[in-house]
């Protein structure tokens, strides 16, 4: 059964996912104020949504529980037979539902996860997955070498597994946050584990980087002076950094190298 039809008894209509895309993007993600590289992560979910088989089963690991215990990306894939994890730890029991407000608005689209465990032991069968998505959470799996095998072995042969991953955060959802993959390392990882890695995508740029580190700084600041500080740096500080963000993309004195915020990578498993 579909995501759609099990909530509603029928579909999402296309502006309700145009909304449900727009909530994302303005108040989950901010990627126009606060968080640009996010919005690789929309595009490419966007895409793969689209460029999924009717009845495929797709398996979304995610964070459910921070937005009160939904799925940011089941709606896209209504037509889908979709799996959604929350993978939160149970350090996060005490903390919540503390992103929830991001997603009460009207336009965002309610679907529950399916339920919650452990991404490194799912408990799905051998090759079950037609596709899986690990949007953003990577980084907070203690043990990689197991969360690497496992997708392997639940993606179906000619399947596909989607990582989106930071490669600038801060330390947050502490203890939970283990480390930071290069695309290079994750496409290694990716092939000792038995998967077929695309080429990279990669997002942002140094100048993004300035910003990104600035937002998280701001949230330093005590709370008498934040609202003076942040007008100073989204007003003024923020439109320059991301215009010299897209004006100048390459590295002028060093070959080989470059500065993404983010990446995400695309591998298959061999028929």
């Amino acid at each position: 059964m579909s995501v759609a039809e099990e909530l509603t008894g029928d579909s999402f209509t296309a502006d309700a996912l145009s909304g449900h895309y727009d909530v994302l993007a303005e108040r989950v993600f901010q990627i126009e104020r606060k968080w640009p590289h996010f919005g690789l992560l929309l595009e490419d979910i966007r895409q793969l949504a689209d460029a999924c088989a009717p009845g495929s089963r797709v398996v979304s690991f995610e964070r459910g529980l921070l937005y009160g215990g939904c799925s940011l990306i089941a709606p896209f894939f209504q037509n889908s037979d979709f799996i959604s994890l929350d993978c939160s730890p149970q350090s996060a029991n005490s903390r919540g539902a503390y992103n929830a407000a991001m997603t009460q608005d009207p336009r965002f689209l309610f679907v529950p996860t399916t339920h919650r465990g452990s991404i490194e032991d799912p408990g799905l069968a051998d090759q079950s997955a037609d596709l899986i998505l690990v949007p953003n959470l990577v980084h907070h799996v203690a043990n990689q070498d197991r969360l690497f095998a496992e997708l392997a072995r639940i993606t179906a042969p000619g399947g596909q597994v989607y990582v989106f991953e930071p490669l600038l955060r801060e330390l947050h959802q502490e203890p939970d946050d283990y480390l930071r993959w290069t695309p290079y390392g994750m496409a290694r990882a990716m092939t000792q584990a038995g998967l077929e890695p695309e080429a990279p995508k990669q997002t942002g740029g140094p100048f993004e980087a300035i910003a990104y580190c600035w937002a998280q700084a701001l949230e330093y600041f005590p709370e008498d002076q934040r609202v003076t500080m942040a007008k100073w740096f989204y007003d003024q500080h923020m439109p320059e950094l991301m215009a010299w963000d897209k004006a100048h993309t390459a590295n002028q004195q060093r070959d080989h190298t470059s500065f993404p915020v983010a990446f995400s990578l695309i591998a298959r498993k061999p028929r």
